[in-house]
């Protein structure tokens, strides 16, 4: 990725008719270049709205991206669920590759009061399914576990850098809310974004933060972690120190916006980032 692009989740709230040519054609209006695809009850897409991708996307220099189905647990205590969740990845995969997609993102799994030994385990169970396929179908997009909002949920920032040691294509996209809200706080100034940046680079590598994917959004927790998406001005989330430290490590890849306003605080990133 030759520099940072700053996302919409789905197509722009203000996109009349919603179709993917408009949508694209309204980011770039407002000067984004990037848009993530949310399969949110299942992979699916009319054949029209795949060709509309394929043929616009490119043409407006669009980075996509895809948000696998919301219903996904590599940990689930019914094999048929757990089978379940990763046809859905593998699904979301295969459409990566028709559409040519930079990455697909998943919340990869729930502790289901096990020990964490045992839920990587599962997990890495999971992984070894989904990558099999990813490579003998030669499908070049990254497969990127999420960091997640509660700590019930697999994915804190060890978990997501020590699976995606494990395998090629594997690299972790980076939810600094989630983050944030699974420690009830933490994660919120300068220093901490840095020295989250600082850890992927040494765990993973300048690979990873010149192909990053991140997602932002003002949110609200509690004691048990992430309660629901907030608009930025409307939340306590550092996301202008986060900036500042995106721009000092020269982070290149996706930055996704999942405010509930989407567009509006998508732009509100772009326009701050690129004043630095």
């Amino acid at each position: 990725m030759e520099k940072l692009i700053f996302a919409t989740a789905g197509i722009p709230l203000c996109t009349k008719p919603r179709s993917y040519k408009n949508a694209f054609e309204d980011l770039i209006s407002m000067n984004l270049g990037g848009l993530e695809i949310e399969f949110v009850h299942g992979v699916k897409m009319s054949e029209a709205n795949v060709n509309e991708v394929i043929e616009f996307a490119g043409v407006n220099n669009i980075v996509l991206t895809a948000h696998a189905p919301f219903y996904v647990n590599l940990n689930s205590k019914e094999p048929e669920k757990t089978l379940a969740s990763i046809e859905r990845i593998i699904e979301t995969a295969r459409m990566a590759k028709k559409l040519e997609i930079y990455s697909i993102v998943f919340h990869a799994a729930y502790n289901m009061e096990m020990s964490q030994e045992n839920v990587y385990k599962k997990v890495r169970a999971g992984f070894d399914k989904i990558m099999e396929v990813v490579y003998k179908e030669d499908i070049k997009t990254f497969v990127r576990p999420e960091t997640t909002g509660k700590p019930t949920q697999w994915g804190d920032l060890s978990e997501v850098i020590k699976i995606s040691k494990e395998f090629e294509q594997v690299l972790p996209c980076i939810d600094f809310s989630h983050l944030y809200a699974r420690t009830v706080g933490g994660y919120n100034t300068y220093d901490d974004f840095c020295r989250i940046l600082e850890t992927i680079g040494n765990e993973l590598g300048d690979f990873a933060l010149q192909n990053f994917h991140a997602h932002i959004a003002g949110i609200e927790f509690s004691a048990k972690g992430e309660k629901k998406h907030l608009n930025l001005d409307e939340a306590s989330f550092n996301y202008k120190d986060l900036l500042k430290a995106l721009k000092h490590f020269s982070i290149k890849g996706v930055v996704v916006c999942e405010s509930p306003n989407i567009e509006e605080d998508a732009m509100l990133l772009s326009r701050y980032y690129n004043s630095l």
